[in-house]
C-alpha cells in the first residue's frame, strides 16, 4: 500500500485548482507511485475561497495566511499557485522549512528571484518541480528524441510561438498582472518564458539573444473588488498598463543553430496558439498545442519536395500510455499537469529530480531578463550575463 504524502496548495485560482485536481487524479493514472497526495491544507487570502475548494475537494483544513502551510508539520509539499509576485518570498520559506515544492512560472519576477529560490531548495535538500507543462506533451518528448536522435540531422533553426487573446479586450481589469512591480515583464515572464524553457528543452542552451517589446493596450480599468482569471472591468478608475503586451526575438543557440521567439497576450483572433517549428538540414519538425496529440514530421533523403507526415502519438511517447491506450486518443491540457504532479511526486519519493526542475526556471528567467537588457540597449545581449 502506497504512504500518504501531505500536501497543501497555495493560492487558489484556476492554478490552484489545477494543481489540486491532478493530486486528485494522480492515484488512477500512475497507481504504481509510491506517494499518494493527502490534500492537508489549502490557503487564500481571498474571503471564502479557502472554504470553497475545501467543500469540494476535501482539504483538511484552511487558512488565509501561507505561513502557516510553512509552520505545519503534517504538509511535506506544496505548491505554489499564489501571483508571480510572491513566488520567491513563498518559494524560499517554504524550502527553508522542509518542504518540497512544485511552483509556477515564472519563479518569482526576474532571474535573481529564480536563484533565490533554487538556492534554497538546493541548501533545503528538498525536491523543486516546476510548472512548464507544455515540455510534457507526449509530442513535444517525441520530437525532441527525433531531433536528439538526427533524424532531422542537424538543427537549423526554430521558430517557437506563443498567441494568445487572454488580455486582447480593452475591458480587462488592470490587476497585479499589468503591474511592473507585481506582475514583472508581462507577456516575457508569463508566456515567453514556456517558449524559452521549450526551446532549450529541444535545443539546448540559448547563448545570445536581441529583443523588441511592446504595449498595444496602454490603459485598463482598475477592478473594484476580487479578481480570479482575466477579469473584465469596465468603468472604472483608469490605469496604466506597465509591463509588455507583446514580444519577439532572435536567437543564438551554444549549438549554432538560430531561432526566434514571439509571444503575445493580446492577439486578436488567436486562442493559445502556441507551439513550434524546427528546421534541420534533413527534414523538419512541427507542432501546434492547439492538436496537442499530433507532430509534423518531415524525414528521409528528398530534401528538395519532401512530403509532411501527421504522426499522433501514442503509448510509448512520454507519458501517454498513462492515459489512452491507443494512438489518436486524445490528451488534454490537465493531463499535462497530472504528469507534472507525477514527475514532482516520484522526485519526492524517489528523492531524484524528474521533470522541470529549478535549474530550468533558472536558464529561462535568464533568457527574460536578457530580453528585458537588449530591449533597453537595442543590441546582442548574452543569456546569463
Amino acid at each position: 500500500m502506497a504512504s500518504t504524502l501531505g500536501v497543501a496548495v497555495v493560492g487558489f485560482g484556476w492554478m490552484g485548482r489545477v494543481h489540486t485536481q491532478a493530486y486528485v487524479r494522480l492515484p488512477h493514472h500512475f497507481p504504481q507511485l509510491g506517494l499518494r497526495p493527502e490534500l492537508v491544507m489549502v490557503a487564500e487570502e481571498v474571503p471564502g475561497r479557502a472554504e470553497e475548494a475545501a467543500a469540494q475537494f476535501g482539504f483538511a483544513s484552511t487558512t488565509r495566511d501561507w505561513r502557516a502551510v510553512a509552520a505545519d508539520p503534517r504538509v511535506r509539499a506544496v505548491s505554489i499557485t499564489a501571483p508571480n509576485f510572491l513566488h520567491r518570498e513563498i518559494g524560499v520559506a517554504m524550502a527553508e522549512a522542509g518542504k518540497h515544492i512544485w511552483i509556477e512560472k515564472p519563479v518569482g519576477l526576474t532571474a535573481a528571484d529564480a536563484v533565490a529560490v533554487a538556492d534554497a531548495v538546493a541548501k533545503a535538500g528538498v525536491q523543486g518541480t516546476v510548472g512548464f507543462n507544455y515540455r510534457n506533451a507526449p509530442a513535444v518528448e517525441r520530437a525532441r528524441q527525433l531531433i536528439a536522435s538526427g533524424d532531422i540531422g542537424n538543427v537549423t533553426h526554430v521558430r517557437v510561438r506563443l498567441f494568445s487573446d487572454y488580455a486582447a479586450h480593452p475591458d480587462g481589469a488592470l490587476t497585479w498582472r499589468y503591474e511592473r512591480e507585481r506582475g514583472g515583464s508581462g507577456v516575457l515572464g508569463d508566456l515567453a518564458s514556456h517558449g524559452a524553457d521549450l526551446a532549450r528543452f529541444l535545443l539546448g542552451d540559448i547563448a545570445a539573444l536581441t529583443a523588441d517589446t511592446a504595449v498595444f493596450v496602454p490603459e485598463r480599468s482598475r477592478p473594484t473588488g476580487a479578481t480570479a482569471g482575466h477579469t473584465r472591468a469596465s468603468g472604472g478608475e483608469p490605469g496604466p498598463v506597465e509591463n509588455e503586451d507583446y514580444v519577439s526575438c532572435l536567437l543564438r543557440f551554444a549549438s549554432g543553430a538560430r531561432g526566434v521567439l514571439e509571444a503575445c497576450r493580446v492577439s486578436v483572433g488567436e486562442q493559445n496558439n502556441y507551439g513550434f517549428e524546427v528546421h534541420g538540414t534533413k527534414g523538419a519538425v512541427f507542432w501546434d498545442f492547439r492538436r496537442m496529440n499530433e507532430l509534423g514530421v518531415s524525414t528521409g533523403t528528398s530534401y528538395q519536395d519532401q512530403p509532411v507526415s501527421t504522426v499522433f502519438v501514442g503509448p510509448g511517447d512520454g507519458e501517454f500510455g498513462a492515459f489512452q491506450p491507443g494512438a489518436a486518443n486524445a490528451m488534454g491540457y490537465d493531463d499535462l499537469k497530472v504528469v507534472e504532479a507525477h514527475r514532482f511526486v516520484r522526485s519526492v519519493a524517489e528523492g531524484t529530480p524528474y521533470g522541470a526542475t529549478l535549474t530550468d526556471a533558472v536558464r529561462s528567467a535568464a533568457a527574460v531578463d536578457a530580453m528585458s537588457r537588449s530591449v533597453e540597449s537595442g543590441a546582442w545581449v548574452r543569456v546569463g550575463a
